[in-house]
């Protein structure tokens, strides 16, 4: 037993040499960089920890980035809702900005882990994981939010739906750069979203299946503007199903279309059989049930009640 015990990666000391705290955001990148592809970025640290304690992640520096002021904050610039890199998970479904006008999101965050995690944990390090189940990174995609990412050479600003590469894998380098700011629409009062997970449990689960819906209606003619329709983890990355999307734009707001649309979206998913998250089959059916719901709720906050 006690063999065993030592095997846990939670029972592992934690190896590295430096612990740094810059005073600003170009200390910060000046520290990454000088640790020379050995050092990385430290926030909440939910990823990261047991990351260092499994030895799935080697640096020798950690650069704790909490105490800069410049990444603090939820704000509004015109009809923009900006994230500070450092905002967490208990923070944005606090926000009456966040649950007034990007609901979606509020409902995400809540969603993630414990409280003890959501109080720790950022949005960004949520999107650089880049896990195809992240509760934040599905909202995220149905907003059609950008990320703004620095380094020494400046700032480069991606969309979300760019963002992703394949498993654990994005567009940042997490040894020279940091994510910044999360930038996105704010709803207005034709528009509505929804957020819905599936998972064995309300808390402390990892989710078999996360689908987030937004869209833009028109009550009066009852038609689909626009529709934005996210999924995971039914894919190597979170995703936005965007040839169902397109079939929306200008149909009908009826039950007939939001069935097709989630049979559309169903048949383009290719989810595989997990022992921890339901077989193939499963999750393809309920992707059918998410979407059809989804654009449901979605429109009717929208004020599009369906016939």
């Amino acid at each position: 037993m006690a063999h065993a015990f030592e095997k846990l990666h939670w029972s592992r000391e934690l190896e590295f040499g430096q612990y740094l705290t810059p005073g600003s955001l170009d200390d910060a990148l000046q520290m990454l960089a000088d640790g020379k592809g050995q050092a990385r970025v430290i926030a909440g640290g939910t990823d990261v920890i047991p990351e260092l304690r499994r030895r799935h992640l080697k640096a020798s520096i950690l650069v704790d980035i909490t105490r800069l002021p410049e990444l603090r904050g939820i704000t509004q610039e015109g009809e923009d809702i900006v994230l500070g890199g450092l905002v967490t998970h208990a923070q944005a479904p606090a926000s009456a900005l966040i649950r007034e006008r990007a609901g979606l999101l509020a409902q995400g965050c809540a969603a993630v882990g414990s409280p003890q995690i959501r109080n720790l944990g950022t949005l960004a390090g949520n999107l650089i994981s880049g896990q195809p189940a992240a509760d934040a990174s599905i909202p995220l995609l149905a907003l059609d939010a950008r990320v703004t990412i620095a380094s020494l050479e400046g700032e480069r600003e991606v969309p979300l739906k760019e963002f992703f590469l394949d498993v654990g894998k994005t567009v940042l380098d997490s040894t020279r750069e940091v994510l910044t700011r999360i930038r996105f629409r704010a709803l207005g009062p034709d528009q509505g979203g929804c957020y819905l997970r599936l998972s064995k449990r309300k808390a402390l689960c990892l989710p078999m299946l996360v689908c987030a819906v937004q869209v833009t209606a028109d009550p009066q003619a009852k038609v689909i503007k626009e529709a934005a329709i996210a999924l995971g983890p039914v894919a190597p990355v979170p995703f936005r199903e965007v040839r169902t999307e397109e079939s929306l734009r200008g149909a009908a707001a009826s039950r007939q279309v939001i069935a097709q649309a989630a049979e559309n979206a169903s048949a383009w998913c290719s989810p595989r059989d997990s022992l921890l998250r339901g077989s193939c089959d499963y999750r393809q059916e309920m992707v059918k049930v998410f979407v059809r719901r989804g654009l449901t709720k979605a429109l009717e906050q929208a004020g599009c009640t369906l016939d």
